[in-house]
């Protein structure tokens, strides 16, 4: 992740449009921006949210409400709650989430 040529600005969550993306089980509601190379996203899970897929992209996440479990490719888990952070590189680890009660993260990647 590189901070490179990025140009002070500032923006309203609130005002982003969010897209709904459907997992295997439930929805998650999606805000998006681009700063530069850098995308910053709020993502709030449904209740019995899991991922349709194995991600290999490096993520920073930030758990702003509920709780949710990452699960890795090789079969080890994170339990994740409010204020908690979860760090993956690139290519590290292929990872997914679920999440019985739902949740919201703030993720930059």
């Amino acid at each position: 992740m590189q901070f490179e040529h990025l140009l002070p600005e500032s923006f309203c969550w609130d005002c982003l449009p969010s897209e709904k993306i459907l997992g295997t089980q439930g929805n998650a509601f999606v805000k998006k921006y681009q700063a530069g190379n850098i995308q910053l996203r709020m993502v709030r899970y449904s209740e019995g949210y899991l991922a349709d897929h194995w991600c290999e992209k490096g993520h920073i996440v930030l758990v702003q409400a509920g709780e949710l479990t990452v699960e890795h490719a090789d079969g080890t888990e994170r339990e994740l709650s409010e204020g908690s952070v979860y760090v993956v590189g690139d290519k590290s680890l292929p990872h997914r989430l679920h999440t019985t009660a739902g949740a919201t993260l703030f993720i930059i990647d």
